[in-house]
């Protein structure tokens, strides 16, 4: 059981957990009955839209568009030659607690945008709060210790942004999820929050369209799942922006407190 900034105990992830596996098995009858396999990102619950930031990887399409059913597999991973001598002390640390990573309700980034955080929700049971492909990979290496994940929206109200931050035993770990996430965002993915009743916002409409973005640090992968709330497929950059500015800002947090300094930036 998880709790909201209320306090009122609830699983935040169970709606829409329960709207992917729907869609997935719509789409294996459709399957069945065609010959193929097609997954679009309205297979779990949204849409991309075309195009993606830079360095990003891979991972954007159109909405509608096909894409090969990703396979089970089994991945690995392992530090790299120059990995920093100071990695097992920083490894030594606790995982970043939700109040670290979160610390304000109200955020203002360096472009004097503001957002407000509408729920906050944290379990060490990490497949709750994920897609069950990638609850597979994470099951593969030394196991998940902790996701917290936050619901934004902005000064309009408008946008729907969750970002969570997922954080591990090893720091192989995290390249390991951050590898498969990056290759296959529809895939491997984390849940997004939807408003919970006293935030006064709209649950997004399932197939909308959306932004994911990620970024890796030593022992943690920080996600972003943009949308608006009205479920829009116009204004791709304006949500782009703000979906990557919001993960940034977690990022450095984070960032921060697993090199051993404030993390309240």
């Amino acid at each position: 059981m998880t709790f909201g900034d209320q306090g009122t105990p609830y699983d935040p992830w169970t709606a829409e957990r329960e709207r992917i596996r729907r869609a997935r098995r719509a789409r294996a009858a459709t399957a069945a009955a065609v010959g193929v396999v097609l997954v679009a990102a309205a297979g779990a619950g949204m849409v991309l839209y075309s195009g993606g930031g830079k360095g990003e990887g891979a991972g954007a399409t159109t909405s509608g568009s096909p894409r090969a059913a990703a396979p089970d597999v089994r991945v690995s991973a392992s530090l790299p030659s120059d990995a920093p001598s100071s990695l097992p002390s920083l490894l030594a640390r606790p995982v970043i607690r939700p109040e670290q990573a979160f610390p304000s309700k109200s955020v203002r980034l360096k472009d004097g945008s503001r957002y407000e955080r509408v729920d906050l929700a944290t379990t060490t049971e990490c497949a709750r709060g994920m897609s069950q492909q990638l609850a597979a990979v994470v099951q593969q290496g030394k196991g998940c210790l902790r996701l917290t994940a936050a619901l934004f929206t902005d000064a309009d109200r408008r946008s729907q942004i969750t970002v969570t931050v997922v954080s591990f035993r090893r720091a192989e770990d995290s390249g390991m999820v951050f590898g498969m996430a990056a290759m296959d965002p529809l895939t491997y993915q984390v849940v997004s929050l939807d408003p919970p009743p006293q935030a006064g916002l709209p649950t997004v409409p399932p197939g909308s369209a959306g932004v994911f973005r990620r970024l890796a640090t030593v022992r943690s992968v920080v996600f972003a799942n943009g949308q608006w709330g009205d479920g829009s497929e116009t204004g791709e950059a304006a949500l782009t922006k703000e979906t990557e500015g919001l993960l940034k800002r977690v990022n450095d947090t984070v960032v921060a407190y697993e090199e051993g300094k404030d993390g309240n930036l």
